[in-house]
């Protein structure tokens, strides 16, 4: 366990799951559903498997002034998450995604964003201090651009390590880029990203190649059940994932940045961190929901021993 401190800058939302057959097509009902509400947006995912994964985290969010604002807040403290810089909005309401799940796992989502989008430069001008003495900054795109941007200037001018999720995929500035400690794009992000189309390793390889010409420092492409492929320093290689049965991936890329943050936080190299990072992702993908199906560090500790356990002769 670190009591290093991770500062998420980020979205919450709260997720409305729909789990069909399948995922309707355009015009299309599908019928015979079951719903689930569930606390999620990537932000708060992120902030939430961090501390799950032993992490000291201080989430800088906003919400709405409302009954999903307020239960998310409610739920951030239980998981000892601190709260201090998550504004309230008096204008727009929370975040709000809703999401289809199918049968073999795949999601298709829509996102309501909310008081998100209105997390300010003024927002981050407030907790500048804690960010400026924290070990690791972690964040994604679910909230305004220059508000990122902020931040990661923060960071980075202090000395500390920004992992940036280019989550939902879009373009990015060189000057975030240079910003990056880490990144970790999907395969799909990482397209975006680089404009080359992920199909095998050597692909992986060269949209990794073309992100640390950018400036990033690291770049982790993640690659589902296959794993994630990790370029920087000395390292270059497909660190393996492991192999579950997957009810749900929503939020499984989340639950991996965190683990990774919490993991680098406490001084695993790069592999090491990786590899716990997608021993934590894979068990997030057994359960429905995003948060609720984010494991605690005693869970992951025991999943990695067992599949050690199970793989030596």
């Amino acid at each position: 366990m670190t009591n290093k401190k991770i500062v998420v800058v980020g979205s919450s939302n709260t997720d409305m799951i729909i789990k069909a057959a399948r995922i309707p097509k355009p015009g299309e009902t599908v019928l015979g559903g079951a719903f689930s509400m569930a606390a999620g947006g990537k932000g708060a995912n992120q902030a939430v498997a961090t501390a799950r994964a032993g992490g000291k985290v201080v989430f800088v969010a906003r919400v709405g002034e409302d009954f999903f604002g307020e239960r998310a807040i409610k739920h951030f403290v239980a998981d000892q998450i601190d709260v201090t810089f998550i504004e309230k909005d008096k204008e727009l309401p929370s975040g709000i995604a809703l999401i289809f799940v199918g049968e073999q796992g795949e999601n298709s989502i829509a996102v309501a964003a909310g008081a998100n989008a209105k997390l300010s430069k003024a927002d981050i001008a407030k907790c500048s201090e804690t960010i400026a003495s924290a070990e690791i900054l972690l964040m994604q795109l679910e909230t305004p651009l220059e508000t990122v941007q902020a931040a990661a200037e923060i960071a980075s001018s202090n000395g500390v390590k920004v992992i940036l999720n280019p989550a939902p995929a879009r373009k990015l500035s060189p000057e975030l880029l240079r910003l990056a400690s880490i990144i970790t794009p999907n395969e799909f992000e990482a397209e975006v990203l680089t404009g080359i189309e992920i199909r095998d390793d050597e692909a992986a390889g060269r949209a990794a190649d073309a992100l640390l010409a950018q400036g990033v420092g690291t770049a982790i492409i993640t690659l589902g059940a296959r794993g994630a492929f990790l370029a920087g320093g000395n390292v270059r290689e497909v660190i393996p994932g492991y192999q579950v049965h997957a009810v749900d991936t929503t939020g499984a890329g989340d639950v991996f940045n965190g683990a990774l943050a919490v993991a680098l936080s406490e001084e695993k190299t790069l592999p090491e961190a990786v590899s716990f990072a997608n021993a934590a992702a894979a068990i997030s993908v057994t359960k429905l929901g995003a948060q609720p199906s984010i494991p605690r560090r005693k869970e992951i500790d025991s999943f990695i021993a067992s599949r050690a356990a199970a793989s030596t002769p």
